[in-house]
């Protein structure tokens, strides 16, 4: 089937070839004739990224009478970005007509909105508070409104618009032809339909609540503390990732984007704490790809339309399955492929078989990845650049002679070995300490690294033959851990951390071994540097920690984790975004389950699995700093 036979008038037709549209999606083959219709009552129940807005957006825009300038139609939707975003497809729909579109939101200066309605609007686009806050100062006008569209409806009625879209549409004629899209069908969302609709046609691509069959479900089994260092992995074995992750409540969603930042990650956070201006420099910054990865709260992130999103993780699940299913309807869009990625605890089985029978869906269960295989993927990511590098032929001329004398003592292979080296030494540093993550799985070390530490265990106390002990001024309460502590003195020294042997973390001092021939270097290097805002003076020492210890932080405990738990409770408190809606009313109402009341994960005090080098060369209290990334973090123009 063509646009052509749909019945579209020659205006929008041409607006779609020139947008490039040659064949209408399944929810537009069956909206769009039956919504040129005179009587057209509607439900559409589709997930996101099926062409949603051009199953309602076209038909309307042809409806609409040319020259119209009050408003004939009215498009309701939760967010100001989804706003923003109808406005726009809206726009170029009617290129060729005189309908004029006004987009009116929360967050803005609202005397600008009276202005341009007063100057005539064909059709209106509006997040309800907004509205409801111009209908109430008599700013606008909707007698005369034929056709009202609400997208998203599921997400408007869980953010707690339910009265001001009740009030909206009894402000509108009773004569009117609803149009409701929505991703699934709670109970909310068939009352609007009883009350509102006459005998409403009613489209479902696929089964009620079932989910885009493009996307791949993996659910990940680990411990409470190892979700933070599980999507470190995910991201890494993921290299060009374009993606969103989301926490239950702003405070956790702000600690991870907070950590990944300062790790060397592109990430920053979206949540109800940001003011708008904040909102919206975020949101451009990640349609425009120039940020990589999103962390973001269910409210804030909904109405988020951006194509080409490749994963979506879930820090944890949200206790509302419907939740879910927007969460992983933001990847695989317009007929992509896409992946929905789920850290649960050994516990939370039951969560996954629930969103399974709920959505006609089935989860994978996935293995986290071991070092050796995120070493593999980001090498192959190197050498497929260099590979596929355009080179710039006069411009590195120049400088050849003297490039092919430096080499000129190397065969092929050392050129190459030294050359991967540069770059894949820091990685491997960083992952060989790195234990499985997997708590199905054991304690065993990844496959294909060698855990020294064990080895240096099973001989107590002793000082390895060839180390020196020495004694550090700080501990687990200055915020130190194992690789903290081995970045400070690799740092300071510039040693390899194969010259570091066992580490000890007590509560207020610490000790490590290190090669005899590099103790004059540690000595002068490392007394007088700085750990946090710490000052480390070190000695050496023959003495040894009652009770042992070990590399991965071990010792007499510390009487519980380092800064005790963060308790986050329910993520509430204003509307999300400025305004009245500016990005949905409240931002949270997730019920913490037993292993989740934590606002946001426990400062890692004790061992660290991902311990090793940070990318700026400073320390870091997560004991989980990122290598340099193999040449550019994220490639802008990518897809």
């Amino acid at each position: 089937m063509t646009f052509e036979e749909l019945g579209l008038k020659s205006e929008v037709l041409k607006s779609l070839k020139e947008l490039g549209f040659e064949a209408p999606t399944p929810i537009q083959q069956k909206a769009i004739p039956y919504l040129l219709g005179a009587n057209s009552d509607f439900v559409g129940l589709a997930q996101t990224g099926t062409g949603k807005t051009a199953a309602f957006g076209l038909p309307l825009v042809n409806n609409i009478e040319n020259h119209a300038k009050t408003p004939q139609g009215l498009v309701i939707c939760p967010t100001r970005e989804l706003c923003l975003q109808i406005s726009k497809d809206l726009e170029i729909y009617a290129k060729f007509l005189k309908v004029k579109v006004v987009a009116v939101y929360g967050g803005t200066d609202i005397r600008r909105q009276m202005t341009e309605i007063r100057q005539g609007a064909s059709i209106i686009v509006a997040t309800p508070g907004r509205l409801m806050d111009l209908i109430n100062r008599k700013a606008v006008q909707l007698h005369e409104v034929e056709y009202v569209v609400l997208d998203e409806a599921d997400e408007m009625l869980n953010m707690g618009f339910k009265e001001d879209i009740d009030s909206i549409l009894e402000s509108t004629p009773d004569h009117k032809n609803v149009w409701l899209f929505s991703a699934t069908m709670p109970a909310e969302v068939a009352r609007i339909s009883k009350n509102y609709m006459t005998d409403p046609f009613e489209v479902s691509i696929g089964h009620k609540n079932q989910s885009n069959e493009n996307i791949d479900h993996i659910y990940y089994v680990v411990k409470e503390k190892d979700r933070y260092a599980a999507v470190k992995r995910l991201i890494d074995f993921n290299p060009d990732i374009y993606g969103l992750i989301f926490c239950r409540t702003r405070q956790e969603t702000g600690s991870v984007a907070e950590k990944l930042a300062k790790e060397g990650y592109n990430a920053e956070p979206l949540h109800g704490d940001l003011s708008q201006a904040q909102r919206d420099r975020v949101m451009e910054r990640f349609r425009n790809k120039d940020l990589q990865i999103l962390v973001a709260t269910d409210v804030a992130a909904r109405g988020l339309d951006i194509d080409n999103i490749t994963h979506v993780i879930n820090y944890n699940l949200p206790d509302d399955i419907e939740n879910y299913t927007h969460r992983s309807g933001r990847t695989a869009r317009a007929g992509k492929k896409g992946e929905s990625l789920v850290l649960i605890n050994t516990r939370e089985h039951g969560k996954i078989r629930a969103i399974e029978k709920q959505m006609r869906t089935t989860f994978t269960a996935g293995i986290i990845p071991n070092a050796k295989e995120i070493c593999e993927i980001q090498l192959m990511k190197l050498i497929n650049k260099v590979i596929s590098i355009d080179v710039r032929e006069r411009d590195i001329q120049t400088f050849m002679p003297t490039i092919m004398a430096g080499f000129e003592d190397m065969s092929k292979e050392e050129v190459i070995k030294h050359f991967v080296s540069a770059e894949f030494n820091r990685f491997i540093e960083y992952y060989e300490r790195a234990g499985d993550l997997n708590a199905t799985s054991g304690k065993g070390d990844d496959r294909g690294f060698e855990d020294r530490t064990k080895r240096r265990d099973r001989k107590g106390d002793e000082t390895e033959s060839g180390k020196t002990r020495f004694f550090v001024s700080i501990g687990r309460r200055d915020g130190l851990n194992p690789g903290g502590l081995l970045r400070l003195v690799c740092d300071a020294t510039g040693l390899n951390s194969a010259n570091v042997g066992r580490i000890d973390i007590m509560t207020s001092y610490s000790f490590f071994e290190a090669d005899n021939e590099h103790s004059d270097n540690i000595l002068k290097s490392v007394n007088g540097s700085n750990y946090e805002g710490h000052e480390v003076n070190i000695e050496i020492t023959k003495s040894k920690p009652s009770g042992g210890g070990n590399r991965g932080g071990g010792g007499r405990r510390d009487g519980g984790s380092f800064g005790g738990k963060f308790r986050g409770g329910r993520d509430g408190g204003g509307r999300d975004g400025g305004g009245r809606d500016g990005g949905g009313r409240r931002d949270g109402g997730f019920r913490g389950g037993s292993d989740d009341r934590r606002g946001g994960p426990k400062r890692d005090g004790g061992s660290s699995r991902d311990g090793g080098p940070k990318r700026d060369g400073g320390p870091k209290k997560d004991g989980g700093g990122r290598p340099r990334s193999f040449g550019k973090p994220f490639n802008k123009k990518s897809n």
